[in-house]
Protein backbone atom coordinates (compact mmCIF):
# COMPACT_ATOMS: atom_id res chain seq x y z
CA UNK A 1 0.00 0.00 0.00
CA UNK A 2 1.31 3.22 -1.00
CA UNK A 3 1.90 5.83 1.97
CA UNK A 4 2.05 9.26 2.18
CA UNK A 5 4.04 11.81 4.52
CA UNK A 6 1.76 14.05 7.04
CA UNK A 7 3.85 16.97 5.03
CA UNK A 8 2.09 15.73 2.03
CA UNK A 9 -1.11 15.23 3.25
CA UNK A 10 -0.94 18.61 4.39
CA UNK A 11 0.26 20.24 1.16
CA UNK A 12 -2.35 18.39 -0.79
CA UNK A 13 -5.40 18.94 1.27
CA UNK A 14 -4.69 22.48 2.40
CA UNK A 15 -4.70 21.70 5.99
CA UNK A 16 -1.98 22.21 8.89
CA UNK A 17 0.02 19.23 10.64
CA UNK A 18 -2.05 19.96 13.77
CA UNK A 19 -5.22 20.14 12.23
CA UNK A 20 -4.35 16.22 10.60
CA UNK A 21 -2.92 15.31 14.17
CA UNK A 22 -6.33 16.75 15.36
CA UNK A 23 -8.15 14.43 13.09
CA UNK A 24 -6.04 11.44 14.45
CA UNK A 25 -7.00 12.09 17.73
CA UNK A 26 -11.03 12.22 17.16
CA UNK A 27 -10.64 8.84 15.10
CA UNK A 28 -10.79 10.24 11.89
CA UNK A 29 -8.03 9.32 10.40
CA UNK A 30 -5.62 6.37 11.73
CA UNK A 31 -2.09 6.91 9.94
CA UNK A 32 0.35 3.88 10.41
CA UNK A 33 3.61 4.79 12.27
CA UNK A 34 7.49 3.88 11.13
CA UNK A 35 9.60 2.77 13.67
CA UNK A 36 11.29 6.46 14.29
CA UNK A 37 7.50 7.73 14.79
CA UNK A 38 6.51 9.33 11.49
CA UNK A 39 2.73 9.28 10.86
CA UNK A 40 1.87 7.64 7.00
CA UNK A 41 -1.47 8.30 5.41
CA UNK A 42 -2.71 5.33 3.34
CA UNK A 43 -3.46 7.80 0.09
CA UNK A 44 -6.86 6.71 0.63
CA UNK A 45 -6.86 9.57 3.25
CA UNK A 46 -6.44 12.37 0.53
CA UNK A 47 -10.02 11.47 -0.20
CA UNK A 48 -11.14 11.12 3.37
CA UNK A 49 -10.00 14.64 4.15
CA UNK A 50 -11.53 16.14 1.41
CA UNK A 51 -15.04 14.54 2.73
CA UNK A 52 -14.22 15.60 5.85
CA UNK A 53 -13.64 19.03 4.55
CA UNK A 54 -16.73 18.97 2.52
CA UNK A 55 -19.00 17.61 5.59
CA UNK A 56 -17.66 20.69 7.90
CA UNK A 57 -18.93 23.62 5.02
CA UNK A 58 -22.66 21.53 5.55
CA UNK A 59 -22.41 22.18 9.02
CA UNK A 60 -21.78 18.72 10.34
CA UNK A 61 -19.44 18.61 13.24
CA UNK A 62 -16.05 16.11 13.55
CA UNK A 63 -18.71 13.71 15.61
CA UNK A 64 -20.91 13.24 13.30
CA UNK A 65 -18.69 13.20 10.66
CA UNK A 66 -16.85 10.72 12.72
CA UNK A 67 -20.38 8.66 12.57
CA UNK A 68 -20.73 9.07 8.83
CA UNK A 69 -17.20 8.11 7.88
CA UNK A 70 -17.53 4.79 10.09
CA UNK A 71 -19.07 2.62 7.35
CA UNK A 72 -16.10 3.18 5.60
CA UNK A 73 -13.32 0.51 5.67
CA UNK A 74 -9.95 0.58 8.21
CA UNK A 75 -6.76 0.19 6.86
CA UNK A 76 -7.82 -0.59 2.84
CA UNK A 77 -8.70 1.73 0.02
CA UNK A 78 -12.75 2.81 -0.02
CA UNK A 79 -13.93 0.78 -3.16
CA UNK A 80 -16.72 2.81 -5.61
CA UNK A 81 -19.20 1.26 -3.70
CA UNK A 82 -18.21 2.12 -0.29
CA UNK A 83 -18.40 5.54 -1.45
CA UNK A 84 -22.04 5.65 -2.93
CA UNK A 85 -22.94 4.42 -0.06
CA UNK A 86 -21.31 6.79 1.84
CA UNK A 87 -23.19 9.40 -0.56
CA UNK A 88 -26.36 8.08 -0.28
CA UNK A 89 -26.34 7.98 3.28
CA UNK A 90 -24.83 11.56 3.49
CA UNK A 91 -27.45 13.12 0.68
CA UNK A 92 -30.49 11.80 2.75
CA UNK A 93 -29.36 13.69 5.15
CA UNK A 94 -28.29 16.67 3.72
CA UNK A 95 -32.25 16.62 1.75
CA UNK A 96 -33.45 16.53 5.49
CA UNK A 97 -31.55 19.30 6.34
CA UNK A 98 -32.27 21.71 3.24
CA UNK A 99 -36.18 20.64 4.51
CA UNK A 100 -35.54 22.34 7.76
CA UNK A 101 -33.81 25.39 6.15
CA UNK A 102 -36.52 25.74 3.64
CA UNK A 103 -39.64 25.42 6.40
CA UNK A 104 -37.14 28.08 8.72
CA UNK A 105 -36.94 30.02 5.52
CA UNK A 106 -40.58 30.24 4.24
CA UNK A 107 -41.62 30.86 8.40
CA UNK A 108 -39.11 33.92 8.89
CA UNK A 109 -40.89 35.38 6.01
CA UNK A 110 -44.26 35.07 7.96
CA UNK A 111 -42.39 35.78 11.05
CA UNK A 112 -40.97 39.49 9.46
CA UNK A 113 -44.31 40.15 8.14
CA UNK A 114 -46.29 39.29 11.90
CA UNK A 115 -43.68 41.58 13.70
CA UNK A 116 -44.95 39.97 16.62
CA UNK A 117 -41.68 38.89 18.83
CA UNK A 118 -43.36 37.54 21.39
CA UNK A 119 -41.79 35.12 23.48
CA UNK A 120 -45.02 33.83 24.71
CA UNK A 121 -46.37 32.74 21.05
CA UNK A 122 -43.76 32.87 18.65
CA UNK A 123 -43.26 29.47 16.96
CA UNK A 124 -39.98 30.41 15.22
CA UNK A 125 -38.11 32.71 17.94
CA UNK A 126 -39.62 30.35 20.84
CA UNK A 127 -40.34 27.06 19.59
CA UNK A 128 -41.66 24.61 21.96
CA UNK A 129 -40.43 26.48 24.95
CA UNK A 130 -39.82 23.64 27.66
CA UNK A 131 -37.87 25.81 30.08
CA UNK A 132 -40.70 28.69 30.36
CA UNK A 133 -43.39 25.69 31.58
CA UNK A 134 -40.91 25.79 34.65
CA UNK A 135 -41.54 29.70 35.49
CA UNK A 136 -40.45 32.62 35.58
CA UNK A 137 -37.03 34.08 35.32
CA UNK A 138 -33.59 32.26 34.47
CA UNK A 139 -34.38 29.01 35.41
CA UNK A 140 -31.17 27.48 34.42
CA UNK A 141 -29.48 29.67 37.00
CA UNK A 142 -31.64 28.59 39.64
CA UNK A 143 -30.37 24.91 39.49
CA UNK A 144 -26.60 25.71 39.84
Amino acid sequence: MAEISIGFLSKRSGLAHSTLRYYEDMGLLSPNRTRSGQRRYPKSDMRRVAFIKAAQSFGYTLPQIKEILSILPDKRTPTLGDWQTLSANFKTELDRKIRALEKLRDTLDGCIGCGCLSLSTCQLYNKDDWAGQQGDGAQFLKEA
